[in-house]
Order: structure tokens, then C-alpha cells, then sequence
């Protein structure tokens, strides 16, 4: 779709169109302006008082032309011809599905972006690894000088940038189980990096979790490409069912397909051709070894193997990603506050040659912690627990097998805030020690999000005297 052909769509569906916007995040705030720019009639609704979005933000909108609408009952008599959902909020809520009986549009700002962008598409999810995924295949497009954007779920939100966009741009884009539940677009590429229990609190069962992340490959055609982790059974499963080519990436075998990135005498290989060195590779951890074989598959025959390998070699890693962030009397604290799962946690645990001083715990997503328990025996020598689920990882923990058998079981604590667990790691930490932040949760019981969490511990961190 050409530029003329875009706004002629655009206003042939917003212009004049009252349009209900679920949730006044920073990310909406640009698709408020997209739509007015557009001639719509916007009100925004969210759960927060007025008072607490500011008064400054709110009169802002207003002196837009928003109408607000906020506080518990923000879903109340939604009217509007055109809703736009939050990916928090889930499109089966009853005034939601009221409203789209009465002939409303049920959409999402990531769904209009694809249904509009002319962009060549390339879409990360799973439920590991798929910020740095995502990052590294923009770094990759970037070094080769494609004229590349960075979003979805990280970055600045892309509908407002469309307009920036050709045919021969490239989108790496990041996509939660939230955003993808409702899409009925797929990228060009699909990487799914794994799938493992996740936002079991939001989702209704595993079988909705793994349905919304396999409709990153729904809607894919012959000519698309599907990128799927071998080791992982879901994923290996869904390799089945994908309709263009498929791509198997493995660290530990070389996988039985047409079209395999795997890893051989420390040498990453794309079928039989050498891309890079394992050991080229910046950022530390089997698990980012893993995250650039999926950028392979992804890119492999749209860039160059030298591009791959600068990026390699110079990437130092998204921020919250075992990020070091101070050594102070000999002791290093590294921010990982991305971790906001049992498994992204084990495999920031597996990053260090030493046992340390782990910091976990936070929101409550319903998921299992059982799988954490020997990671968190064989990597460390102390853990602190804060949070809702403290007591859920503590249980985990002391009654697992490895925990019993353990000839020096980790020490555990639980303090009362993430303020508190900093300020003890550092009391209990010796000259040589890790301290690391991974909670293995979501940040929602104390913070707005994992960004806002990491940052916390950064500032305390720098903080110690």
C-alpha cells in the first residue's frame, strides 16, 4: 500500500468515526495524535483516576479534543464506532464483546500498523529471548544499511512512524501473546523463539498461550518464512503446520530439515555455510548464542555474513539484560530485570562461572516455579526473595529434590521490598560475589513495568556507600 492508497484507507475509516482508546499509556500517546491528525472523534478511556494520570497529561488531551474517561468503570457504555485495545486488556471482556455485537470495530494499533505498513515485515515472539532477538535483527539490518525500524512491543510505537516507511524498509518487530491474540496478520518472517508457561495470570490455559503465539505464523503464505526453535517441543510441533519455508535453529544438534542454523566445532552454520564464530558473540550466555541463530534464520540470504559478524562482535546487549551496573568493594550487581520468568532466569543464572547472590520475586503470573528450583541450587550461594511470590519460590525451592540433597543449599531470605533485598545483598555479599537482579516474575505488585523496576535497582545500586 503506497502512500495515497494509506490515507485514502485511513480516512475512509477514521475520518468523522468516533474511536474508543483502551488505555493511556506513554505507547498511546502518539496513536492519539495519529487519529486526530485523521479526523477522528477520539475518547480515551483508562482505569486510572484522572487525578492519577496527572493534570497536566489530562488537560492536554482535552485541550486536544480527547474526551477522558476514567476510573474503575472506563469500560462502561462504550458507544464508540472504533475500539482500540490496550494488548492488557483482554478483547473477550463482556463490555468489549457487547460492543462489538452492537457493530463496533474491535482492533489494536499493532493490527492497524500491519493491515497499512508497506514495510517488509520480520516478527519475534516467544516467551524467552525475544527483546534481544528482535534488537539484533535490527542492529544486523542496520549495520547492512537497510533503512530499518525497531517496535511493537519495545521501541516507540510504529503506526506513528508509517509514514516514514517504503517498500523497501524493514520492520523488526517485537510481539507479545497479548498483541498477537487478536491478529489476523502475520509478519513476512515469524521467529518464535520458544514457548514455556507464561502470563497464566492473563491467558486462560497453556493452550491459549501457545494458540496466541503461534498466530505469529496464522496467516503467513507459501512465500513467508518461519523461524522455530528445534529444542523446544511446542515450537518443534508448530514447524508442522507453518505454510512457507521453514527454518530449525539449535544449539545442541544440527537438525533433520531442508533449512537448519545450528552450531558445530564453535562455529555457527547456516546449512553448510559458516557465519560466525560462537565466541565472536559480545553479549555472554548459551541463550544469546540461541538468540543470534534465530536472527540468522531470520536475515540469512537478505544480509551479509560480514553485517552478522560486525553486529556480533560489537552488540553489548539491550539494557535490563544482565547489564553490569557497578562493582563496588569487589563485588559486581548486574540488572536483569527482563527476567520475568522461571526460564529467562536460569538462563541469566547460566551466564556465570560462580554461584551468586540472586534477587527474585514480584508479580504473580500463575506460572509454576518448580522448574526454577535447581537452577537456583546448582547457580547460587544466596537468594533473596521479595514480592507476592516469594513464598511460591521459597516453597519451590526448599521442597525440591536437588534443594534436600544440596551439600551447601543456598541461604535463603525474604525482605519486604526490592529496596530491602539490595541494601541485604550488599551486607551479606564477600569480595568476588555476584549480586544479580532476575526476579523470575513481573514487576506489576510494586512497579509500572520492568523497565521502571531495573532502573530502581540501578539507582540503589549506585546508591550503596
Amino acid at each position: 500500500m503506497d502512500k495515497k492508497q494509506r490515507e485514502l484507507y485511513l480516512e475512509n475509516m477514521l475520518k468523522g468515526r468516533t474511536v474508543a482508546l483502551l488505555g493511556i499509556g506513554v505507547s498511546n500517546l502518539p496513536l492519539i495524535d495519529f487519529l486526530l491528525e485523521r479526523g477522528a472523534i477520539v475518547c480515551a478511556r483508562d482505569m486510572k483516576a484522572r487525578e492519577r494520570l496527572g493534570g497536566e497529561l489530562a488537560d492536554s488531551l482535552e485541550n486536544k479534543g480527547v474526551r477522558l474517561v476514567c476510573g474503575e468503570s472506563y469500560l462502561d457504555s462504550i458507544t464508540e464506532d472504533i475500539i482500540f485495545r490496550s494488548p492488557g486488556i483482554r478483547f473477550d471482556k463482556p463490555t468489549l464483546s457487547d460492543a462489538v455485537k452492537r457493530g463496533a470495530l474491535l482492533t489494536s494499533e499493532m493490527q492497524l500498523f500491519f493491515d497499512i505498513s508497506p514495510a517488509h515485515m520480520i516478527g519475534v515472539t516467544g516467551s524467552d529471548g525475544k527483546s534481544t532477538t528482535t534488537t539484533v535483527i535490527s542492529k544486523i539490518l542496520e549495520c547492512d544499511k537497510k533503512h530499518t525500524f525497531l517496535g511493537g512491543n519495545i521501541g516507540f510505537p510504529l503506526l506513528s512512524r508509517v509514514d516514514e516507511m517504503s517498500s523497501d524498509s524493514y520492520c523488526a518487530v517485537e510481539l507479545s501473546s497479548f498483541q498477537l491474540h487478536t491478529m489476523n496478520r502475520s509478519p513476512e518472517v515469524s521467529v518464535i523463539t520458544n514457548v514455556t508457561p507464561n502470563h497464566l495470570d492473563y491467558h486462560t490455559d497453556m493452550d491459549e498461550y501457545t494458540n496466541a503465539k503461534a498466530n505469529v505464523l496464522k496467516y503467513q503464505s507459501e512465500d513467508s518464512t518461519a523461524v522455530l526453535n528445534y529444542e523446544n517441543p511446542i515450537t518443534r510441533e508448530l514447524a508442522k503446520k507453518a505454510k512457507g519455508r521453514v527454518v530449525l535453529f539449535s544449539s545442541k544438534t544440527v537438525p533433520d530439515c531442508d533449512n537448519r542454523v545450528y552450531e558445530k566445532d564453535g562455529m555457527i552454520f547456516y546449512n553448510d555455510e559458516a557465519i560466525i564464530v560462537s565466541s565472536d558473540i559480545r553479549i555472554p550466555g548459551r541463550h544469546n548464542v540461541e538468540n543470534y541463530m534465530a536472527a540468522i534464520g531470520a536475515l540469512y540470504g537478505r544480509v551479509s555474513t560480514d553485517s552478522i559478524r560486525q553486529v556480533a562482535r560489537e552488540f553489548s546487549g539491550v539494557a535490563h539484560r544482565c547489564q553490569l551496573v557497578r562493582e563496588l568493594r569487589g563485588v559486581r550487581y548486574y540488572n536483569s530485570s527482563i527476567d520475568s520468568s522461571p526460564t529467562r532466569t536460569a538462563a541469566a543464572l547460566s551466564n556465570f562461572d560462580r554461584k551468586v547472590i540472586v534477587l527474585c520475586g514480584g508479580y504473580d503470573k500463575n506460572i509454576p516455579f518448580e522448574p526454577l528450583a535447581e537452577p537456583l541450587c546448582n547457580k547460587s550461594k544466596a537468594v533473596i526473595l521479595c514480592g507476592a511470590t516469594k513464598e511460591k519460590i521459597k516453597k519451590a525451592l526448599v521442597e525440591s529434590k536437588c534443594y534436600k540433597n544440596a551439600a551447601e543449599p543456598p541461604e535463603i531470605y525474604e525482605t519486604e521490598d526490592l529496596g530491602r533485598s539490595v541494601e541485604l545483598a550488599s551486607e551479606i555479599a564477600k569480595e568476588g560475589d555476584v549480586v544479580l537482579l532476575s526476579p523470575a516474575c513481573a514487576s506489576f505488585d510494586a512497579f509500572k513495568n520492568f523497565e521502571e523496576r531495573g532502573f530502581f535497582f540501578v539507582d540503589k545500586v549506585n546508591s550503596l556507600k
